[in-house]
């Protein structure tokens, strides 16, 4: 087996049916297979995956156990050569699984490629080519220097503003929206790390792919859409807190000895403040919510 495509499916029936169509409409000179590890769903998406694509291989989950561990499942009864992560929120566009597949066998130095990722908007998701997020990076990111100073290597180095998004570059981290990786990579870095329930497990996969010698790769000629946020477009306040949890995660499993305690301590009170303003504007923005269909109902 070529390519084993792995879906993460949890309530997203409609844009997982579209992925999953963008796929089978179009015809491969190579083989393949596609796992749709469903996690505990409750909007009809696994029955129907069994009507309309039975040539899926379903793995159904009675609890959502988070983007790694779902992952992990398929990637272990997986066969092809070559893996693809690929979300339930993404179209797959005319030879981008080929031109990626033969890419990545012409060039065997490579750990792990990605596509060119388009929003909806016809937008560039910067996620698809980062730099690791160091502290000084994640400091210019939330500065908002990078967009002041898009073409400096110094302030742009997390969402790597100054490469252009047409060419072809080695970057440190690729988006889990679509990550193609190869199986003796796997075998070597090991599989993903399920500490990570929903974030951040990509930045950890590719710092360990990288932390090994391989190359890891952003490939513009191949491309996809990402209907960004298609699986978790109410921010929950456990989306908000397994995000900053992430940040945590990593800087603790790959920093926590690079740096020094002041450092370190500014990092951590960072993603702690973070994390509460970030939950104190979700809950302005649901009270605003809540308030605006109360006095929609109230105007019938």
């Amino acid at each position: 087996m070529d390519l084993s495509i792995i879906i993460i499916n949890y309530n997203t029936k409609e844009l997982t049916k579209q992925t999953l169509q963008s796929i089978f409409d179009k015809k491969y000179d190579f083989t393949y297979e596609v796992f749709v590890v469903d996690n505990a769903s409750i909007d009809d998406s696994v029955d129907m995956i069994k009507t309309e694509f039975p040539q899926v291989k379903l793995v159904e989950n009675s609890e959502n156990l988070g983007f790694s561990k779902a992952n992990n499942l398929a990637i272990k009864a997986s066969t092809g050569r070559l893996i693809l992560l690929l979300n339930s929120d993404t179209l797959v566009l005319e030879d981008c699984l080929e031109k990626c597949v033969v890419y990545m066998e012409n060039h065997e130095t490579i750990g792990a490629l990605g596509c060119k990722v388009m929003l909806s908007n016809g937008m560039l998701d910067h996620a698809c080519k980062r730099g690791f997020p160091t502290p000084d990076a994640a400091l210019y990111y939330m500065l908002k220097l990078d967009k002041l100073f898009p073409d400096s290597r110094r302030f742009g180095q997390y969402d790597l503003t100054y490469l252009c998004e047409n060419e072809m570059n080695e970057v440190d981290v690729l988006t889990g929206a679509f990550m193609m990786v190869r199986r003796e990579v796997i075998d070597e870095v090991d599989l993903l790390d399920e500490n990570f329930f929903m974030y951040g497990e990509d930045i950890d996969w590719c710092y360990r792919i990288k932390r090994a010698g391989w190359r890891i790769v952003y490939y513009p000629e191949a491309k996809i859409i990402h209907y960004k946020g298609g699986s978790n477009k109410k921010k929950k306040t456990k989306i908000v807190y397994e995000f900053h949890r992430a940040m945590y995660l990593f800087y603790k499993k790959h920093y926590n000895e690079k740096y020094n305690t002041l450092v370190k301590g500014l990092v951590y009170m960072g993603i702690g403040v973070k994390l509460m303003v970030s939950v104190f504007i979700n809950l302005l923005k649901k009270r605003g919510g809540d308030y605006d269909q109360g006095k929609s109902k109230d105007t019938k």
